[in-house]
């Protein structure tokens, strides 16, 4: 079995996964939204203390099975670096005293493998990764082949909800609150302009979209905010199919996958599987228990890092907050 740890923003997360059968034996994770949502979004060092009491507590419910651990694996990159030093610190103890390997795992890799918990993975796919931190498109032959052909030039699409949903005083995490609150608006009455929809560029850009959003909120009562929230994510919705739509002329998918915290988005969802209808493309999708950070999906990667034989150097073993990917 493999242990893997997950540590990268504001979920302490521990998973338990049986290699030969990539069965999920044990997997729990403490979510820290209710400490962070006093100050509108994820404060670092905060995250990092209520780490350093969760993750010793889910490490004690696992000890059944350190009889029977061959690795412990654990995210190192991208994420915060003073919650990913905490996961790390708890792996190179594990590793030490159970006298185990260790394997890095990158959290983005993670989440395209949130596809295949307690299943076969199969490739080639288009990935879009959307989440507080990521929104990029991603051609994966396997976990060793990943090419990013598109990303976000500053803020991401699910960091764009939380920064609406905080101007509007409805707490974080704002994705939720946000998509709620929009089903209940019309879609049509702010006509705020599609990012970058001139530009050639496969890329994607959300602080435009932000800010005309802002606007708004100033001038609108609270009656309004349905129909704010409703044109946010349905502008936010079609720059990334508009973009989508460029890549396709060219790179038509084959299997089309989206992951990520964000990727629990109904909109977003249904919008592409109405992009992809004309290219006959299949659409992959994760348990929604698994689209946001959780370390089922950091075990599901360490499983084929195993069976490869990708160990890290304890020594050398370091968290990296900006993903190589």
């Amino acid at each position: 079995m493999i242990l893997s740890i997950e540590s990268s923003c504001d979920d302490s997360a521990i998973a338990i996964t049986e290699i030969e059968t990539k069965k999920l034996l044990f997997h729990k994770k403490i979510s820290q939204e209710l400490e962070h949502s006093v100050y509108g979004g994820v404060v670092p060092e905060l995250a990092a203390r209520l780490h350093a009491e969760a993750l010793p507590k889910i490490l004690q419910e696992c000890q059944p099975y350190f009889k029977d651990l061959k690795a412990v694996a654990v995210t190192t990159t991208p994420g915060l670096s003073v919650t990913l030093v905490e996961g790390v610190t708890m792996a190179k103890a594990v590793s030490i005293a159970l006298d185990i390997p260790i394997i890095g795992v990158n959290h983005l890799v993670g989440h395209i493998y949130s596809l295949f918990i307690e299943k076969e993975s199969h490739f080639p796919l288009t990935v879009l990764l959307v989440s507080g931190g990521h929104t990029q498109v991603m051609e994966v032959k396997s976990f060793k082949d990943i090419k990013t052909v598109a990303k976000s030039m500053d803020d991401s699409f699910g960091e764009s909800f939380d920064k609406v949903a905080k101007m509007m005083n409805l707490g974080y995490p704002g994705g939720p609150v946000i998509e709620t609150l929009a089903k209940g608006g019309d879609r049509k009455r702010y006509n705020f302009t599609v990012p970058l929809f001139q530009s050639p560029l496969i890329a994607f850009s959300y602080s435009g979209l932000k800010n005309s959003v802002r606007l708004a909120i100033e001038s609108a009562n609270e009656e309004d905010y349905k129909d704010v929230a409703a044109s946010f994510e349905h502008i936010a919705t079609a720059h990334i199919i508009q973009k989508l739509k460029k890549y396709f002329k060219t790179t038509p998918p084959k299997t089309f996958a989206i992951v990520g915290g964000a990727s629990a988005n109904l909109y977003l969802r249904s919008s592409i599987e109405e992009l992809l209808k004309p290219h006959g493309a299949g659409l992959l999708l994760s348990e929604l228990q698994y689209c946001s950070d959780n370390a089922a999906m950091i075990g599901r990667v360490a499983v084929e890092m195993y069976k490869e034989n990708l160990f890290d150097d304890l020594d050398n073993l370091k968290v990296c907050p900006k993903s190589p990917i």
